[in-house]
């Protein structure tokens, strides 16, 4: 996706108007006739997105007028790179960091098992812009994409762990994997648990990047690479799509990337709890009594709740060190769409200065979240009358927040976010294709780049 970019060509390259919606009538009058007749014919309304390419003086096609509703979005030119023509193109006037982004995300495919009908339209990189920085971000977005599309036979535990240890050794990072059994040895029960009856083993991934006087910031990642909800097994309509049931670990894995190349002054840590949810006589039950790291014994009620129990263990494991921040990603609870829908990040946070500046953040750069609450009134429906806590509440209602507050047991004093997403898009929009996609990520970048500074 980074190649849709130039800086020089021997290409002809063909102009791309941006035209306000509001401003169509004097656009239309400030062309020749012959462009004039072509726009109308072409039904052009300035609609966002719309597109309609006008002739030269000898008649051929000559340039490109592009709607456009005056919102700095990834939409503006989102859309573009896989409609327009293959070729060259340049923006006429000033564009931002974020629409530039748009196209990038825009032209991206999945192309592991199938090659592309097309090659993306490609696009003059304006000298004002950063071209390494925004070829980080895009990468970013590819990284958490290809890996949330990826099939779970190709992205099982061990090969996630393989990703995460690549990306380690590029970045000069240090990554050490706990696999199997020895999750046992270090008290990571639940982890254990949740992934043992799989016959790739469950593994805790832990990455350490950044200089060691910096503050310290954990990013923890729910990686399940495949839910078939355990014991308590999914309709095979929840199934389908459980490949992207590690999304949150793709999540922090693009952030990770993104924050290592643009070298942010912070001391970074990712845990990865992953592990495969399947059914086989080892695998835990309804009704079992699991233990955890941090010594919270979990009275199971459903092995579909299976998310949270990973994550426990990876937040009390970090929580240990009493860092800056803790930001944890998952796939976590339908609850949370039904609040947010498919398309917004749901959002908690024991902090509301920092929730307050990620919300913030996400609007700056076209990433939404929306602050949930932490209502810990809801504790009571965790009670468990075996354990000291049940891993999922009988009542349909409230379920993202109760699920949160789950997590909240093993966070302590310091100051966490939690992020309860869907990770993929459920239909296309311009600059986010049908498919993966990153939630979140670029919100919390653009967050620790203000807080921490770049």
């Amino acid at each position: 996706m980074n190649d849709v970019f130039v800086t020089a060509t021997d290409e002809a390259v063909t102009p791309i108007r941006l035209v306000r919606t509001e401003a169509l009538d004097e656009f239309l009058g400030s062309l020749g006739d012959a462009e004039r007749r072509w726009a109308e014919r072409g039904g052009f309304k300035a609609k966002p997105g719309q597109a309609v390419w006008l002739p030269d003086a000898s008649g051929a096609p000559g340039r490109v007028a592009v709607g456009w509703d005056g919102r700095d979005s990834l939409s503006t030119l989102g859309g573009l790179p896989l409609t327009l023509a293959e070729g060259v193109y340049q923006i006429e006037g000033e564009v931002t960091e974020l629409q530039l982004l748009g196209w990038a995300t825009g032209a991206y495919q999945f192309e592991r098992y199938r090659t592309a009908e097309r090659q993306p339209a490609r696009l003059m990189l304006p000298a004002a812009h950063d071209g390494n920085r925004l070829a980080n971000l895009a990468a970013a977005t590819t990284l958490i994409r290809d890996l949330i599309n990826t099939p779970a036979q190709d992205m099982l535990p061990s090969h996630l762990a393989a990703e995460a240890d690549q990306l380690a050794q590029v970045q000069m990072a240090e990554c050490t994997i706990t696999e199997g059994e020895a999750l046992l040895d270090r008290s990571l029960f639940a982890i254990h648990a949740v992934g043992r009856a799989a016959t790739d083993a469950p593994r805790l991934i832990d990455i350490r990047w950044g200089d060691a006087s910096h503050p310290e910031v954990v990013l923890i990642g729910k990686g399940v690479c495949f839910d078939s909800g355990g014991l308590d097994l999914k309709p095979a309509s929840a199934m389908r799509t459980m490949k992207k049931d590690m999304g949150g670990a793709a999540q922090v894995l693009g952030l990770a990337q993104l924050v290592m190349a643009q070298r942010l002054p912070v001391r970074l840590r990712v845990l990865i709890p992953a592990v495969e949810n399947a059914v086989a006589g080892n695998a835990f039950r309804p009704g079992d009594v699991l233990p955890t790291y941090k010594g919270i014994t979990v009275e199971i009620d459903n092995t579909d709740a299976e998310g949270r129990l990973v994550l426990c263990d990876a937040i009390a494991l970090a929580a240990e060190e009493s860092p800056a921040l803790i930001v944890d990603f998952a796939t976590l609870t339908g609850s949370a769409r039904s609040a947010v829908g498919a398309e917004i990040s749901a959002m908690f946070s024991n902090d509301n200065a920092v929730a307050d500046a990620i919300a913030r953040a996400g609007a700056a750069v076209d990433d939404p979240v929306w602050r949930m609450p932490l209502h810990r009134d809801y504790n009571y429906k965790l009670e468990s009358k075996v354990a000291d806590v049940v891993n999922s509440a009988s009542t349909p209602y409230a379920g993202a927040v109760t699920a949160a507050l789950f997590l909240d047991r093993f966070v302590g004093e310091v100051p966490w976010v939690h992020f309860d997403i869907m990770a993929f898009n459920t239909r296309y929009r311009p600059g986010r294709p049908e498919g993966g996609e990153a939630m979140a990520a670029r919100a919390v970048f653009h967050y620790l780049e203000q807080r921490f500074g770049a």
